[in-house]
C-alpha cells in the first residue's frame, strides 16, 4: 500500500511563512524493475524546489553529538551548521530561477520544534508545517506540487564508513532488487512515482562514492569521512560557495536529470548489522531469511516502504541488549535486572487475571503542528 496524502499544496501542506504558488540504474528482479526515468516538464512560472534536510553530513561538523538533541549544547552548535549549509543552497536555487522553495524536516534529531530555527532560514523559503503527523519520505509525495528535490546534510549508507553513515536508522540497510541504498536514494525511488527527480546532495565522499547510481545530480563534498565518528573538514566558506553554485547549476540542467524508477513486484530486502538485529525470524515459516536480512517481493514502492517499516520495528527490537550489557556493568546491575525479572512476571499474571489494563494513547495536543521527522 502506498502511505501517499493527497492534498493540496495551501489547503494541507501549511508552511510558516505564507504559501507559494540503491539499485543502480537498470537493476531488474525476475519480474519487475527499477532504473531511472525522465522527469515530468516542470512548472511555467519557474521550478518549485523542496529541500530535504538531514544533520549528519553538514560541512564544518566532526561531532556526532552535534546532531543529537539529548547533547543540548553541541546539538545547537549543529543548528548552526544547518541553518548555514540550508541558506546556502536555498540562494542558490533562487539564483538559478527557483519560484518557491520548502524545506522539510528529515532527521529526527529527538527535538520537539523543527532542527532549522525558522528566524534564521532565508526568508524567501518556508518550512513544511502541518496540523497533523506526516512521514517526510512518503508522506508529502503528490504530482503537481514540485519539480524538483534537493537534500542537504545526508550521509552514506550503511556499511559505507562514511560520518555516520547509516540507513534510516540505526543498524538498517534497506535493499532494492540485490542493490543497498541511501537515503538519497529513498527519497529518489518516493518521489520518482509522481516523476519528480532528486538534482543535488552535500554530504561527505562516501555518500558522493555511493550516489554514483546517480550521475546527473549536483553533489558537493562537505568533508572527508575517517570514521563514523570522524571526519577531515573543508573550509566552510568554501563549502557554501560550491553549494550556492552547485544549486544554481542544478536547476539550470533540470531537464536532463532522471528519476529513480521502481516497476514492481520488485524483491526488496531489509539486512540488520548491530545494534539491530533480525536473527530471532530465522526459521519462521513464511519468512524469506539469510543472514540476517529479510525478503520480501513489493508490488510497488508504498509496498517496499511499508514491509521495510514493519521490519525495522522488529528489528530495533534488539536495540535493548546495548541497554542490559550496560546495566549489568553496574554495581547495582542484578538487583535492577532481578527488579526487571520481577515486574516481567507481574505483568504477565496481571493479564492472565485481568487486572492489568493497556495505557490510553496521549491525546492531541490542540494547535500542535508537525514538521516532518518528529
Amino acid at each position: 500500500m502506498t502511505r501517499s496524502t493527497s492534498f493540496g499544496l495551501c489547503a494541507a501542506l501549511l508552511v510558516t511563512v505564507g504559501c507559494g504558488t540503491g539499485g543502480g540504474p537498470g537493476s531488474t528482479s525476475a519480474r519487475g524493475s527499477v532504473g531511472t526515468g525522465t522527469p515530468r516538464a516542470a512548472s511555467g512560472d519557474g521550478p518549485r524546489v523542496l529541500v530535504y534536510h538531514d544533520m549528519e553530513g553538514l560541512a564544518g561538523q566532526n561531532d556526532p553529538t552535534t546532531y543529537r538533541f539529548s547533547h543540548r549544547d553541541r546539538y545547537r552548535v549543529g543548528q548552526e551548521m544547518l541553518i548555514a549549509d540550508l541558506n546556502a543552497v536555498i540562494g542558490g536555487l533562487f539564483d538559478g530561477g527557483a519560484k518557491v522553495v520548502h524545506v522539510v524536516d528529515a532527521h529526527g534529531s529527538g527535538n520537539t520544534d523543527p532542527d532549522v530555527v525558522t528566524a534564521k532560514l532565508d526568508p524567501r523559503a518556508s518550512q513544511v508545517i502541518r496540523d497533523s503527523a506526516f512521514m517526510p519520505y512518503v508522506g508529502i509525495v503528490e504530482p503537481g506540487i514540485y519539480d524538483a528535490i534537493v537534500a542537504v546534510g545526508m550521509h552514506a549508507k550503511t556499511g559505507s564508513r562514511g560520518f555516520a553513515s547509516h540507513t534510516y536508522t540505526l543498524g538498517i540497510d534497506l535493499q532494492v532488487a540485490g542493490t543497498s541504498i541511501t537515503e538519497s536514494e529513498l527519497v529518489g525511488y518516493s518521489w520518482g512515482r509522481v516523476g519528480v527527480p532528486v538534482i543535488m546532495v552535500t554530504g561527505d565522499d562516501r555518500l558522493a562514492a555511493d550516489l554514483a547510481t546517480m550521475p546527473w545530480i549536483e553533489f558537493v563534498v562537505t568533508k572527508r569521512a575517517t570514521a563514523a565518528d570522524s571526519a577531515e573538514l573543508r573550509p566552510t566558506a568554501e563549502v557554501h560557495a560550491e553549494m550556492a553554485a552547485a544549486a544554481k547549476r542544478a536547476l539550470g540542467k533540470l531537464a536532463e536529470a532522471k528519476t529513480l524508477t521502481f516497476v514492481g513486484p520488485v524483491t526488496v530486502g531489509l539486512r540488520a548489522v548491530p545494534p539491530a538485529s533480525l536473527a530471532f525470524l530465522e526459521g519462521v515459516p513464511g519468512i524469506r531469511y539469510r543472514d540476517n536480512t529479510v525478503e520480501f517481493e513489493a508490488a510497488d514502492f508504498g509496498a517496499a516502504f511499508a514491509g521495510w517499516e514493519a521490519l525495522i520495528g522488529t528489528a530495533r527490537q534488539a536495540y535493548g541488549q546495548v541497554l542490559t550489557e550496560m546495566i549489568r556493568g553496574r554495581p547495582d546491575g542484578p538487583a535492577l535486572l532481578g527488579e526487571y525479572s520481577d515486574r516481567l512476571f507481574q505483568r504477565w499474571m496481571d493479564v492472565e487475571s485481568g487486572r492489568w489494563v493497556p495505557p490510553e494513547r496521549p491525546a492531541p495536543v490542540p494547535g500542535k503542528r508537525y514538521h516532518g521527522a518528529n
